[in-house]
């Protein structure tokens, strides 16, 4: 089952993989770095268009952050 959780796991994870400061990475998708921490602590989750941004950002998958594998295909 997806759940926002995991979500926010998957997500947490790209960011503190990625390299970046919560600084730099906010600065090149335009928000302030504490909603980055929100982000990672799982405060908050990013807006849509913020999400795409970030997942660009960061070079991931979106199908992989956003846990699509889980989905049984053959009993949609």
């Amino acid at each position: 089952m997806i759940t926002l959780e995991k979500i926010q796991k998957k997500l947490a994870e790209a960011i503190k993989n990625s390299g970046m400061t919560q600084k730099e990475l906010g600065e090149r998708i335009g928000v302030r770095h504490p909603q980055i921490s929100c982000y990672i602590h799982g405060k908050k989750m990013p807006a849509i268009d913020t999400f795409a941004r970030l997942i660009a950002v960061l070079g991931e998958d979106p199908a992989d952050i956003l846990c699509l594998d889980e989905y049984d295909k053959d009993n949609l």
